[in-house]
């Protein structure tokens, strides 16, 4: 892998153990992390959680794990991506590729307010009426797609580009576990929502709070 890496431009550094692992990104800071879930020290959904305590650097999780609960548990703790093994070197290079493109993407200088919510994409911050919300990349991926079309329904695979493509290892429930958490953090009442409503049979819309 990190010999197919280098061949298309990037640096590259290995690290076979969690703590290790941890110590080196806040060294380094790097563009992008490849995690395995399964390395000694710490394993790679730990240290996903922590890191995203500490950054939105893009994560793309590895493994042999193929459940559907597996991957909604990885999505869950802020993993940007996740791809299953056996997998074919083009399709990681593929995958990391396009998160960097979004992740680069951010750079637009561009604010989105939609009733009391304030979203920065340039700077990944979100205000409820003036209070930081903590939302993971693909959170913060989907709130700003709907918020930049305010009351337009989007389909689960429509979302998916924004977070994670549309692939084979791309599951359209991950979409639900987003929302859900998304209702938690800006809703009033997340048993009620009022800003982020479900269409019934189609996908969801961001709507301004009454």
């Amino acid at each position: 892998m990190r010999r197919y890496l280098a061949a298309d431009g990037h640096e590259v550094l290995v690290v076979h153990d969690g703590r290790v692992a941890l110590d080196e990104f806040r060294r380094r800071r790097p563009d992008l992390l490849v995690l395995d879930l399964m390395m000694p020290g710490l394993d790679g959904m730990t240290l996903c959680r922590i890191l995203r305590r500490e950054s939105d650097v893009p994560i793309l999780v590895l493994t042999a794990r193929s459940a559907e609960n597996d991957l909604l548990t990885g999505l869950n703790d802020g993993a940007d991506d996740y791809l299953t093994k056996p997998y074919s070197p083009k399709e990681l290079l593929a995958r990391i590729r396009a998160l960097l493109r979004r992740s680069r993407s951010h750079a637009t200088d561009t604010v989105l307010t939609i009733g009391a919510l304030t979203i920065d994409v340039e700077r990944h911050t979100v205000l409820d009426g003036g209070r930081p919300v903590e939302c993971t990349r693909g959170e913060f991926a989907i709130l700003a797609a709907m918020a930049a079309q305010p009351d337009r329904v989007f389909t689960r695979a429509q979302l998916l580009t924004h977070t994670n493509g549309e692939d084979r290892d791309s599951i359209e429930r991950s979409i639900d576990v987003h929302v859900l958490n998304l209702r938690r953090k800006i809703e009033p009442d997340p048993r009620r929502p009022s800003r982020l409503l479900t269409v019934y049979g189609i996908g969801y819309k961001m709507t301004a709070d009454v």
